[in-house]
């Protein structure tokens, strides 16, 4: 069994409506983040081409989804929710779930402040 991952970079705005700590007034003004998420797959070998996944497939899903958030508003995402890294982790899934068989888990990373959300897809009924 192997895994197989990538990372992405993109940089996005939002605003959250927090009220739990003293942060809560600038969190609602439109403010940026520099983000980072890992996509990873798990699985065997493809036999004939030794891949657990073809690169360049994997490379184009990657990209569908880095272009639906870089330097976007994300409270405007369609399907996103509120910009949370929890959101963020979950729509980034759902892109990618229906073009990367094994998809096991995707990581968004918040470097700046050292925050990090991974989501391993939904639970099963």
């Amino acid at each position: 069994m192997f895994e197989l991952s990538k990372q992405f970079r993109f940089e996005a705005a939002h605003t959250l409506h927090r009220t739990a700590d003293a942060n809560a007034e600038p969190s609602r003004r439109i403010h940026g983040h520099s983000y980072r998420a890992e996509v990873t797959v798990r699985g065997e070998r493809d036999p004939d081409s030794g891949m657990v996944i073809d690169c360049g497939l994997f490379e184009r899903a990657i990209e569908v989804a880095r272009l639906g958030l870089d330097h976007h508003f994300l409270d405007d995402v369609v399907d996103l929710g509120p910009g949370t890294i929890e959101n963020l982790s979950a729509w980034i899934w759902r892109i990618l779930a229906p073009v990367c068989a094994g998809l096991a888990r995707v990581t968004v990373f918040r470097d700046s402040t050292g925050d990090a959300c991974t989501y391993f897809g939904p639970a099963a009924p």
